[in-house]
């Protein structure tokens, strides 16, 4: 390291410009995950929780950021996820060298204490980089203070934390506090950095060596093998995607991030760092297609406890530790470019009834591999008890609308029931969910099955609607009812353009232009598709949607077909899930355990 700072031509405070949301990596260790850049800034990180105060916000308008980054300005950034990890490695050509630098958040993480570890090396050349940490809790509302160097180690404090830099000691401090670096390196050799912050005494000091040793392997205990499936090295980053967004406490984020815009200046700006239990049952059903893995009892487990917790008042969406969600409030903030910043939702007051749906097909999947704990089955009776005295009631649906007699959100509950009557053994409960689920099915024919055999929208609503894939996917209504095939024929033709499928009509508005292509619709089509008995239809959605990532192959939740770019939050939960789901179901069917 040099601490001269008069030659400093690079990124400084407030200098750190937004790119397009494909251009960007996620690291993500289950507590908290950090948003990485093309050109090797950390740009997003929440401390020491996903949904605590950003340390750094530069992705949203802050000026908070950890830069490693090429002194020469003429290079080209690329990288890559490491097989079957969330380590990430940035990688740069310049007109003399080759340089690498390994992203990863260490793991196992601990919920009060992140660590984020970059491993720079030079393949060819000689290789001179710039280093810029400019942590701002509180989303820039405060300031790390008394800034010091003890054997080799930078230590600061402020906003609750505690944090501690290695491999720095010659670095030099400005105002801000932001501290700037140089690391000069030849061919082969190699330069670690550390950062950890905490909400108290970091314990003692890191080994990077060890450090990188216990995440690799926890990486391979993560992400089974997945040789057989049909697609299996993105089937692997789909699991590690969900590893990574999955708490120790069992909770699932639905992404990493909050306020990137689904569409410039449209007002939908949402914050996802929480747990939806809808999302986190499509990842154990995902997970369940391909065998008993740990992701499965993980979201059983979490599932489970929050629907024994509150019951019929079942929240959509909780922390990962199952604390309620904040309400909205804005920040003081510019905003990714077209969207506007705001942490907290308010959806997660919503009454959904399709959430006790997924939680019930949950509940049968873990039975089906002798996974049913007997917490989750005691949580499946409150859950038919809950549909039972509930499902004739209004809900706001898997978009979370105003409150309808959503199709969906009924035909998702007769599923559900089903799936559990048949994996429980023959008893009361099981009866119970038998005979409810067709009293369901025969009043939501009623209202909400046209006499041509489509199914609606809504009870009042004759439109189409991609949300009545979810349940066909799964077998409800089974597929030799004709209303599936009339009413997958139909979302399609009316929702589809170019391989890709949207929600539902806006209005007099084109598709398109009200919202991207939204991608868990795409894969679902695919699943629908097979369910029905096209193979090759199935397969020609699934490679579609599947093409809709960024170069990191993070997916977001929509995707603007005409400037191929990814819009909204990311990387997106349930379509990382969908897209395992479709390469376990797409592959041989004889082989599938569920």
């Amino acid at each position: 390291m040099d601490r001269s700072t008069e030659e400093w031509r690079g990124a400084g405070d407030g200098d750190c410009p937004p790119w397009a949301l494909r251009g960007y990596a996620v690291l993500a260790d289950g507590e908290r995950a950090a948003v990485l850049d093309p050109e090797g800034r950390i740009v997003w990180l929440c401390a020491p929780r996903w949904h605590s105060d950003a340390v750094f916000s530069a992705l949203v308008g802050g000026d908070g950021f950890f830069g490693v980054e090429p002194e020469d300005r003429r290079h080209v950034w690329g990288g890559y996820y490491e097989d079957g990890s969330l380590v990430h490695v940035s990688r740069w050509v310049t007109p003399d060298a080759v340089i690498e630098c390994r992203n990863a958040l260490a793991m196992p993480a601990s919920a009060d204490r992140l660590v984020l570890l970059r491993r720079i090396r030079v393949e060819k050349g000689e290789a001179r980089l710039r280093l810029t940490l400019a942590p701002r809790p509180g989303f820039g509302a405060d300031r790390l203070s008394a800034p010091r160097s003890e054997e080799g180690f930078w230590t600061a404090g402020g906003g609750g934390l505690r944090m501690r830099l290695a491999g720095a000691p010659e670095a030099a401090w400005t105002a801000g506090p932001t501290l700037h670096g140089r690391v000069r390196l030849g061919q082969g050799e190699q330069h670690d950095l550390v950062l950890e912050l905490s909400g108290g005494d970091p314990g003692p000091p890191p080994d990077p060596d060890a450090l990188w040793a216990a995440t690799e392997e926890a990486w391979r205990r993560a992400v089974p093998d997945c040789s057989s499936l049909a697609t299996p090295r993105d089937a692997r980053h789909a699991y590690a995607v969900l590893r990574g967004l999955t708490s120790s406490a069992g909770g699932m984020v639905a992404a990493a991030t909050t306020s990137l815009p689904e569409r410039a200046d449209a007002g939908r700006n949402y914050d996802y760092r929480f747990a939806w239990v809808r999302d986190q049952c499509y990842a154990g059903l995902a997970v369940a297609a391909h065998g008993p893995h740990e992701l499965l009892d993980s979201a059983v487990r979490f599932t489970a406890e929050r629907v024994l917790a509150d019951g019929a008042g079942l929240h959509p969406a909780y922390t990962v530790d199952g604390g309620p969600v904040p309400g909205e409030r804005r920040l003081a903030l510019a905003g990714y470019p077209g969207g506007s910043d705001r942490i907290g939702n308010r959806a997660a007051e919503q009454f959904q009834l399709d959430a006790f749906g997924e939680a019930l097909q949950l509940f049968a999947a873990a039975a089906h591999h002798d996974r049913l704990t007997p917490d989750a089955e005691r949580a499946a009776t409150v859950a038919v008890d809950a549909v039972e005295g509930n499902w004739t009631r209004p809900d706001a649906g898997l978009w979370e609308l105003d409150d309808r007699w959503w199709t969906q959100s009924r035909l998702s509950v007769v599923c559900g029931l089903r799936r559990l009557a048949a994996a429980l053994p023959d008893g009361p409960v099981a009866r119970r969910c038998a005979r409810n689920a067709e009293v369901i099915l025969a009043e939501t024919r009623r209202r909400c099955l046209r006499p041509d055999g489509r199914w609606r929208r809504a009870e009042d609503d004759d439109g189409p609607e991609a949300a009545l894939l979810t349940p066909l996917a799964r077998g409800c209504p089974p597929a030799d009812d004709p209303s599936g095939a009339i009413t997958r024929r139909f979302v399609e033709e009316r929702l589809g353009e170019d391989g890709y499928l949207y929600r539902f009509v806006h209005g007099d508005t084109p598709l398109g232009e009200a919202e991207g292509a939204f991608l868990l619709c795409g894969f679902t089509m695919a699943l629908a598709t097979d369910r029905l008995g096209d193979r090759a239809g199935a397969l020609r959605w699934f490679e579609r949607t599947r093409a809709a990532c960024g170069s990191a192959g993070l997916f977001a939740e929509e995707y603007d077909v005409r400037q191929r770019q990814l819009r909204g939050n990311l990387p997106q939960a349930f379509v990382h899930a969908l897209l395992l789901e479709c390469s376990v179901r797409l592959a041989d069917a004889a082989t599938l355990p569920f």
